[in-house]
């Protein structure tokens, strides 16, 4: 097949099978040979082996398998037979272990004399500030985060000895900055869930704490049990603006397993209810009255008003053509000052809409005579989409839902783990990808022709928000901790091609946080996607019978 993609048109998995056997000559002139250290007889453990006489016979190295992504702009991935078959005789090994409780207070207790360990920040102080970094971000001893806390910032305290907030001076240009310290330290500080939600509150998640963003939107409140804030970031490095939409300060959410359904209803009605609004303005329909959340029935109402405009031949042209929606969950910091993914530990995602072509211009600012197409990453299934069904005659999503259907192992294991599909209702299909691009890679896809969030009705929306909850409490229950989600969608005004609405989301893992091999997008993986399959699929009981227990309560 010419098209570099694992969905063969017959509805089928293709990939590469490398059983690789060759010779080496060897052009080594010297030999290195010394002990490496002793064995238990005492006698010397030698190098030996790294010095060879001849030439190397490789007679048979570890079968590799090579799958191209169904999407040949996302590389190819690698799979070592070697490592993956110890996952695939259990599955249940895929797991991260939960991090460890860490005190540098115990720990100091048991060095300093009685009297001086009363003194905690006296020693804090001698710490470097990698020690500091390190333990900010790692640390699950409250008193321990209070102290780095104060080391990082000025605290105004009340009565009770809870901090109100913090101190502020105000700039060159007469705007209020708040007085922080150590601006890496802080930062690490208050995205640790250990340290007293009164901190955090006023240290990052009360609004204005991190800027002067406007909150645009809201949905539900405390008093509902969930509570979500959409702030407007107008200089945003999305051109035209983005938004997100974050917990508030009174509904904190710092872990996926505090996360509810009603959580993430809100945080995508946002999403939903902007795209909508957006859309209408463009067409010049009428708005519904502000400050005030749209209901779900008028939310579906005005989505069914933009796709009957935009079937009318004298609609206007849409500007903005394309939706874009992201979600970095997981905060960490490196002693070394690398921070490793999110900004801010408190769980929100982001979106906006992206527009249908950029003004272009020639070196020297020399107007070019058209523009340039904008990107969204959606398009780049579109384009592939139609290669596809011009190429092959064969409409992809279809021959990809039938690949998974039909499913067979690669490594010809006979067991019951044959399934790449997590979770599956009537309108979504939860499933591992044939060639992950992230070792614990998850995506979902509607199981109808449903493009992009305009052409899914309500009970696609909320299926599909279903599956984004039981995706992320699955690879949290795998002890996944940093997971960047993602939307490919399809241009409101393009036509079909066949492309469906996909969601990636893809865990960065301890061991796996991407090289020279990431780079080139060849993407290497320690188990087979059955397996992986198989590993969700023993968490979604547990998750499925949590999201019960919830709507029961809430009842």
């Amino acid at each position: 097949m010419p098209l570099r993609s694992c969905v063969h048109p017959s509805g089928r998995f293709v990939y590469g099978v490398h059983a690789p056997a060759y010779q080496i000559i060897n052009l080594r002139e010297n030999d290195f040979v010394e002990p490496l250290g002793a064995l238990p007889n005492g006698s010397p453990c030698l190098n030996q082996a790294n010095f060879p006489e001849g030439d190397l016979q490789v007679d048979q190295a570890e079968t590799i398998y090579e799958i191209a992504n169904p999407f040949p702009f996302r590389g190819v991935t690698y799979i070592s037979s070697g490592w993956a078959a110890s996952r695939a005789l259990n599955p249940s090994s895929l797991k991260l272990p939960a991090p460890e409780a860490v005190s540098m207070r115990q720990a100091l207790k048991e060095i300093l004399p009685a009297g001086e360990i009363q003194n905690l920040t006296k020693s804090f102080a001698l710490l470097p500030e990698a020690v500091l970094l390190t333990l900010a971000v790692t640390s699950t001893d409250p008193e321990d985060l209070l102290i780095l806390a104060a080391m990082s910032c000025d605290f105004i305290f009340g009565s009770s000895d809870e901090p109100i907030g913090l101190q502020y001076s105000e700039d060159d240009d007469g705007l209020a900055q708040a007085k922080i310290i150590r601006h890496d330290l802080f930062e690490a500080v208050a995205n640790n869930a250990h340290l007293p939600e009164a901190y955090r509150r006023v240290m990052v998640m009360r609004p204005g704490a991190q800027g002067g963003s406007e909150i645009v939107g809201e949905y539900g409140n405390a008093g509902r049990g969930s509570h979500v804030f959409e702030y407007l970031r107008r200089n945003s490095y999305i051109p035209w603006g983005h938004y997100a939409a974050n917990m508030a300060d009174d509904a904190v959410r710092y872990r996926i397993t505090d996360l509810t359904a009603a959580d993430m209803q809100g945080l995508r009605h946002l999403y939903y209810q902007r795209t909508f609004l957006n859309l209408a303005a463009q067409l010049g329909l009428p708005l519904p009255p502000g400050r005030k959340t749209m209901s779900q029935a008028a939310l579906e109402e005005l989505r069914l008003a933009v796709l009957l405009a935009l079937r009318r031949k004298e609609a206007p042209g849409l500007a903005f053509t394309t939706t874009l929606w992201g979600w970095n969950y997981g905060f960490d910091f490196s002693a070394s000052g690398y921070r490793l993914h999110a900004s801010h530990q408190q769980i929100h995602q982001q979106f906006a809409m992206l527009p249908q072509t950029v003004s272009a211009w020639h070196h020297g600012g020399q107007a070019a005579i058209e523009p340039l197409a904008s990107y969204a990453c959606g398009d780049l299934i579109a384009e592939f989409c139609k290669r596809y069904q011009e190429e092959t005659g064969v409409d992809f999503f279809h021959a990809y839902l039938e690949a998974i259907r039909n499913n067979r192992r690669m490594d010809g294991l006979k067991n019951e783990n044959t399934s790449l599909v997590v979770y599956e209702d009537d309108a979504v299909m939860l499933f591992v990808p044939k060639a992950q691009t992230s070792q614990w890679e998850l995506q979902i896809m509607p199981l109808e022709a449903v493009g992009n969030i305009l052409e899914a009705d309500a009970a696609t929306r909320a299926a599909l928000d279903r599956a984004l909850l039981i995706a992320q409490k699955i690879l949290a229950r795998l002890g996944a901790r940093l997971v960047s989600s993602i939307e490919y969608s399809r241009r409101i005004t393009a036509e079909s091609s066949g492309q469906r609405l996909l969601y990636a989301l893809l865990p960065k893992l301890p061991y796996s946080m991407g090289a020279f091999s990431e780079a080139q997008l060849r993407w290497v993986n320690g188990h087979f996607p059955e397996d992986f399959a198989a590993a969700c699929r023993l968490h979604l009981p547990m998750v499925l019978a949590g999201l019960e227990r919830e709507q029961r309560g809430g009842a």
